[in-house]
C-alpha cells in the first residue's frame, strides 16, 4: 500500500511539474513590434507609441518598438525570431514566406474606407518639371524606395517594363536609384534632387491631401510636401495591402489578444489607428496567406 501511495504521489507531483513547465513555456517576457521603413525612425516610433502602450497594458509585459533603417531589418527580425509582430508590405511578406514558410502567420489587413484592401504604386514628379507621364521621363532620373518594397520597387519593376520602358539604368531612364524609403523619395522629388519617383497611396480621396492614406498623406500631414507642387504621372494596377503578421513562436493566447487589439483599434482609438495605418482607413480585418499568392509568385520570378 505504501509503495502504491508513493507511486501515486510521485505521479501527481510529476504531472503538476509537467503542467507548470508547459505553462512556463507559453509565457513571454516581452513583446517586440517591428515597424517597416518608409519615413524617418522618430516619426515611425511616434506614430506607433500608442500601440506600444496598449499592447503593454494588454499583455502585462514590456513592449518594444523597433524601427530599422530599411525593410530588410524587419524581415530579418521576423525570420530570426527577434520580432513578434509587424505590419509588412506584401513583398516583404513574400520574402519572409519564401525564406521560411513557418516563420509568421498573416492575421489582419488594413481595409480602406470603401471596403477594399488594395492600394497603388504612384509615380509622381514636380508640376514645374513638365513631366506628365513616363514618356516624358526619357534620359531622366527615376527614384525607388527600397528593394523589398512592394509599391516602392517590386510592382513598378514588373509593370513599367510592360509599357516598354526599360528599368535598366541608361537604357531609357538616365538612372534608376534607390532613395532608402518612401519619405526619402517624396522629399527627393519635391526638392528636385531626382526627376520623378514612386510611392504608395490608397488612391481614394483628394490628391491635394495626399489621398486618404499612404506615404503621400503622411508626408503631407508632416508638412514635408505641398501636394499642389507635384503631380501623378503613373499608377500601377491595384496591389493587395500587406498583412499584420505574428510570429508562429508566440503562444496562442498572445496571438489572439494582439489580433483582437489590432482588429478593434480603429473603433476604440481612431487617433491611434490613424498613425498606425498611415492615414484614414476603416480598420483592420482578417486576411489569410491565400491573398498574397500572386505577390509571392511575382517575387519568386524576380529572384529567378
Amino acid at each position: 500500500m505504501k509503495i502504491v501511495s508513493s507511486i501515486a504521489v510521485f505521479a501527481a507531483v510529476s504531472t503538476i511539474a509537467l503542467n507548470a513547465s508547459i505553462a512556463g513555456a507559453q509565457e513571454i517576457s516581452e513583446f517586440r513590434i517591428g515597424i517597416l521603413g518608409g519615413e524617418n525612425a522618430s516619426d515611425r516610433l511616434r506614430a506607433n507609441e500608442c500601440l506600444e502602450e496598449k499592447a503593454a497594458d494588454l499583455l502585462g509585459v514590456p513592449v518594444k518598438l523597433f524601427a530599422p533603417a530599411d525593410y530588410n531589418g524587419v524581415i530579418e527580425g521576423l525570420l530570426g525570431g527577434n520580432l513578434d509582430m509587424a505590419l509588412l508590405g506584401a513583398s516583404g511578406y513574400a520574402k519572409v514566406f519564401l525564406t521560411d514558410p513557418e516563420a509568421v502567420e498573416p492575421v489582419l489587413v488594413k481595409v480602406n474606407n470603401d471596403g477594399s484592401y488594395g492600394y497603388y504604386s504612384i509615380g509622381f514628379a514636380r508640376v514645374d518639371s513638365e513631366i506628365n507621364s513616363l514618356e516624358d521621363m526619357k534620359a531622366k532620373t527615376f527614384g525607388f524606395g527600397d528593394p523589398n518594397s512592394t509599391s516602392g520597387y517590386l510592382i513598378p519593376s514588373i509593370e513599367i517594363p510592360k509599357l516598354g520602358y526599360s528599368m535598366k539604368p541608361g537604357e531609357y531612364f538616365s538612372d534608376v536609384v534607390f532613395t532608402g524609403g518612401h519619405e526619402q523619395t517624396i522629399v527627393a522629388v519635391f526638392n528636385g534632387d531626382i526627376d520623378a519617383g514612386v510611392t504608395w497611396a490608397d488612391g481614394l480621396g483628394e490628391w491635394e491631401d495626399g489621398y486618404n492614406s499612404g506615404a503621400l498623406r503622411k508626408a503631407s500631414d508632416a508638412g514635408l510636401v505641398d501636394m499642389t507642387e507635384i503631380r501623378e504621372i503613373w499608377r500601377s494596377p491595384v496591389i493587395p495591402e500587406g498583412p499584420v503578421v505574428l510570429s508562429n513562436k508566440l503562444p496562442d493566447d498572445v496571438k489572439t489578444k494582439m489580433t483582437d487589439l489590432m482588429a478593434n483599434l480603429a473603433k476604440e482609438d481612431p487617433e491611434c489607428a490613424y498613425g498606425v495605418m498611415a492615414g484614414e482607413a476603416r480598420g483592420f480585418e482578417p486576411i489569410t496567406h491565400e491573398a498574397y499568392t500572386s505577390i509571392i509568385e511575382a517575387r519568386k520570378s524576380k529572384s529567378e
